[in-house]
């Protein structure tokens, strides 16, 4: 039935709506989504009777997050209408002459590929950023915009006493690809690309790891009352003049011709810009016929985006190598004929993992599709069976460890095979050595991948705890390695124990066990030997770990090898406990309580919350039952839990009386750091 498939759609495309501007993630391409929704669009015109005030097609999609306070925007920021050809471009054209019926001029500019922002300057200073959400309201961003250098906090010239600027928040390509290499490094998943990895570095409750990203912003639309021209190209260039970064691509057009001349141009050039952008922006030039033209309930009529296509390429499928990890994860990698794609060449893709592959349905020498999500990762996106003339075999996920001979295995629920031989897979070993001496972790200079690989070779390294035992006549003596450099590693391995012990419990590459995981259990049992004999009931208590990640530690300290390599460890010097310091800096307000943290609020960050409750004896959990102490209840509190509440007699405490509570008037400076 109709009725069916315009549901059915409808639910497709709210979940992708929420991959998209909640989780940062999304699974479909943006050709694909405006394909699904132009689909319903369509069914709809057609089917009035099934209207639904709540579909997808009458909304902007939402990017939300539950840790910012919400502002209603005083300008709804409303979505471009997206198109793919030149000839839908010409469409618009059309519909902006018939409905203006006089002379007018198209600003052509490149379409940025971050995330969108809006903010608000009084008297030269800016006072509020905000995200453009569900397009009526947002995220109150202003302390992680303040961290960005190309933002001005305050204006130089002679500017208006209030208006609002849009723009776009990017991370640049540079930064991106070493964030990209330290996750890797780390086995954490990649960002898909640039825009995802500005996403969700915006919406981190910590300003200072946001400053850490370097993020950038483009300028490029100016509202208010009273602004200084009527021209938006106009308005573009004053605000360059106050200090906003406005892009030099942009260029007045009067005729078709000079658009698709723009749009050509850079096509090409815009693969050699510093930031990401995925298209062209189409934008009428006087703010009056702006005004004329209207909007239809999502989109301005004046305005349009022209998306470039994902850059493709057909090549053959010469073998599939496979590469095993530091936690034993193995990648299925598709050796490849060299193609060119967006400017570099490709010669490998990642298949990711058996389901991949299967899905595939891959044979040695198939003509494959190439493609690059975002224009960063290569993927094997389709084969072209019509093609297949003499292919060699279908390709199989191997059952085997290719580098140590393992019988490979697959934890439930998830698409990954790993080598259990973690002790003895040199891939695995190296990992683990190269993990633990990390910037992140032990911070131990001189100790490279190459270094650890040449002093594993030489049988100098064998596990994380060799490292202590390294001798510099044993350094010297090795090619490439001079007494320079065996003096550096010796001095970097000697800083190394002083690094505190929730940073040592992270360098041991427990599986799942990320930095937060690590300082949360660094606090939980305040040492070593405590956590050694932690069960799973006791993991678990904790806020955030769950049955996975218990299971995890539980079975590491349950491996012989592994409390040998510690007892070594400790042996050397490591911090194996919280700091005096640290442990005297909690205290037992809240001890023996269990707290539940719903809304937004003014003084601190959930995140800062969840540590003063942790540091005060008290613990998180996420949701409302009877065991339930009581709720920390800031603004925009969840309905449902607040229905919980009610229906169980849990107290609301708000966040002023909670800070009573626990008799700090401003926990600040005694707090945020300590855990996060």
């Amino acid at each position: 039935m109709v009725k069916d498939q315009i549901e059915a759609l409808r639910r497709e495309l709210e979940q992708h709506n929420y991959n998209y501007y909640v989780l940062s993630a999304p699974s479909i391409s943006d050709f694909e989504f405006d394909a699904k929704l132009k689909e319903l669009q369509e069914l709809e015109a057609a089917h009035p009777e099934f209207f639904d005030s709540n579909s997808p097609t009458q909304r902007v999609g939402s990017d939300i997050a539950s840790g910012f306070e919400q502002v209603a925007h005083v300008y709804p920021m409303l979505s471009l209408g997206n198109t793919y050809s030149e000839a839908e471009v010409q469409d618009f054209y059309e519909r902006v002459r018939k409905g203006l019926n006089e002379e007018f001029e198209l600003v052509c500019e490149l379409k940025y590929d971050g995330t969108s922002i809006s903010l608000t300057y009084e008297n030269g200073s800016l006072v509020r950023a905000v995200t453009r959400g569900d397009g009526d309201k947002g995220d109150d961003v202003t302390a992680n915009v303040k961290t960005i250098r190309s933002i001005p906090l305050r204006l130089k010239g002679n500017y208006p006493p209030n208006f609002e600027i849009r723009g776009e928040i990017l991370m640049p390509w540079s930064v991106f690809d070493e964030l990209n290499r330290e996750r890797e490094a780390q086995e954490e998943q990649l960002f898909a690309n640039p825009r995802n990895a500005a996403s969700g570095t915006l919406k981190m409750q910590n300003p200072a790891i946001v400053a850490s990203r370097k993020l950038d912003a483009y300028f490029y639309y100016m509202l208010g009352e009273k602004l200084p021209s009527d021209l938006h190209s106009g308005n573009l260039m004053l605000a360059r003049s106050w200090g906003f970064k406005i892009s030099d691509a942009t260029k007045i057009c009067k005729t078709l011709e000079e658009v698709s001349a723009f749009i050509n141009q850079w096509d090409v050039e815009r693969k050699n810009l510093p930031v990401a952008t995925d298209g062209i922006v189409l934008k009428v030039n006087s703010l009056t016929q702006q005004k004329n033209l209207g909007y239809t309930a999502k989109s301005p009529r004046w305005a349009i985006a022209y998306k470039f296509q994902a850059e493709k390429a057909v090549t053959r499928l010469n073998s599939v190598s496979y590469q095993v990890g530091r936690t034993g994860a193995v990648t299925p990698v598709a050796n490849l004929d060299p193609v060119q794609l967006s400017g570099t060449t490709v010669k490998r893709a990642s298949l990711h993992n058996a389901d991949i592959i299967e899905a595939l349905d891959l044979h040695i020498g198939d003509m494959v599709f190439v493609e690059k999500g975002g224009e960063i990762i290569p993927k094997i996106t389709a084969v072209d069976k019509d093609a297949r003339v003499l292919i060699g075999d279908k390709v199989k996920f191997i059952k085997v460890c290719p580098e140590c001979g393992a019988n490979l295995i697959r934890y439930e629920g998830e698409a990954a095979h790993y080598c259990p031989n973690e002790n003895a897979c040199p891939p695995q070993i190296k990992g683990k050595m190269e993990h633990f001496v990390s910037r992140k972790a032990m911070n131990i200079d001189g100790l490279g991948s190459e270094t650890i690989n040449l002093l594993y070779q030489n049988d100098l390294l064998r596990n994380i705890a060799d490292i202590y035992s390294l001798k510099i006549p044993d350094l010297i003596r090795l090619e490439r390695l001079g007494s320079k450099s065996a003096y550096n590693i010796q001095a970097g391995v000697e800083k190394s124990k002083e690094v505190p012990f929730e940073r040592v419990v992270f360098a041991l590459g427990i599986r799942f066990v990320g930095e937060t995981v690590a300082k949360k259990l660094a606090f939980a049992f305040h040492n070593i030997e405590a956590l050694e004999k932690s069960t799973v009931e006791e993991l678990v208590a904790v806020d955030e770990i769950g049955e996975r990640i218990a299971q995890s530690v539980v079975q590491y300290f349950a491996d012989p090898l592994n409390i040998e390599t510690i007892n070594k460890l400790k042996e050397a010097g490591l911090q194996m406990s919280l700091s005096e310091e640290k442990l005297q800096a909690r205290g037992n307000a809240l001890e023996g309580l269990s707290i539940v943290i719903s809304g937004t609020f003014k003084m601190h960050s959930r995140d800062e919350y969840k540590a003063i409750i942790e540091q005060q004896g008290g613990k998180n959990v996420g949701s409302v039952s009877s065991k339930t102490s009581f709720i920390l209840a800031g603004e925009n509190m969840g309905p449902e839990k607040l229905k919980k509440a009610e229906s169980l007699g849990v107290k609301l405490v708000d966040e002023t009386s909670f800070l009573s509570m626990i008799n700090i008037e401003n926990p600040t400076t005694e707090f945020t750091g300590l855990l996060f």
